[in-house]
């Protein structure tokens, strides 16, 4: 298992101290938001990706992937969505990152019409970014909250650079059982979110194994060398405590419950 953090847990931090954090304590890999509040956007200049790229290839942590927020199920035009999508994919280019994190965001529209909205731009851009050595990661998130949901996108579109992003709390909180969500999602998956909460009503997160999302259930379906990135969602949450206390900890959490069953 190759573990890897988000910087949504340490908003605004520079980049060498994301990289310093990660190599600290013995993750593989960062996730980037790439929100224009955030150091790493779409807006940065390219002797800037350049250099950041250059400081996680020298502490030898992989950007697993550029966190974008592009919602490719929304109603509205396709091409300001299709260009984002192409700004995305070519920032991850640049960092070196073989993945881009994308929501659905089909609001209230009945789910085959954003299904069909969501599949249609991702076919569109999927060219792209298999041009560009990307692959393209739609998360379980708001309209799509199940794994089914995101399935059911990803194998319409039926190309190798369209894939699943499985965060585990939102399937959870769409009633899914963690061994149905894998099962939809495997032949799509790129990398799983986890993360721990302090329940279905208070999604205020806590450390790894401190809260009520069923880890273990999740892990347990993984293969030995799939990543698993802990997003933990102090952007949102100013109240709770702060990550890099927690870094080591979570990291070992997930080595428990991750290594081979007796």
């Amino acid at each position: 298992m190759k573990l890897a953090f988000s910087t949504l847990g340490v908003p605004g931090l520079p980049m060498p101290e994301v990289v310093r954090l990660a190599a600290g304590h013995g993750y593989h890999g960062v996730e980037l938001r790439a929100h224009p509040e955030e150091p790493v956007n779409l807006g940065t200049t390219a002797s800037e990706r350049a250099a950041v790229r250059a400081e996680f290839e020298r502490r030898g942590v992989e950007v697993l992937a550029v966190a974008g927020y592009a919602r490719v199920a929304a109603e509205g035009e396709d091409q300001p969505v299709l260009d984002e999508l192409a700004a995305l994919i070519e920032l991850a280019r640049d960092l070196g990152a073989p993945n881009v994190r994308v929501f659905p965001g089909g609001g209230d529209q009945a789910p085959e019409a954003a299904d069909a909205i969501a599949a249609r731009r991702l076919g569109a851009a999927a060219p792209y970014a298999a041009d560009m050595g990307v692959r393209l990661l739609l998360e379980t998130h708001d309209s799509h909250r199940a794994g089914a949901d995101v399935a059911r996108v990803a194998g319409t579109v039926g190309h190798k650079s369209i894939g699943a992003l499985w965060d585990v709390m939102h399937t959870w909180l769409a009633g899914e059982e963690p061994v149905a969500s894998h099962a939809v999602l495997a032949p799509h998956l790129g990398y799983v979110q986890v993360k721990d909460i302090v329940s279905a009503d208070d999604t205020t997160p806590v450390g790894l194994g401190a809260g009520v999302l069923p880890l273990r259930a999740c892990l347990d379906t993984l293969d030995a060398d799939d990543w698993v990135c802990w997003e933990y969602e102090k952007r949102w949450y100013p109240q709770a405590a702060e990550l890099p206390g927690l870094l080591g900890a979570g990291r070992e959490h997930l080595l428990r419950l991750g290594a081979p069953k007796q």
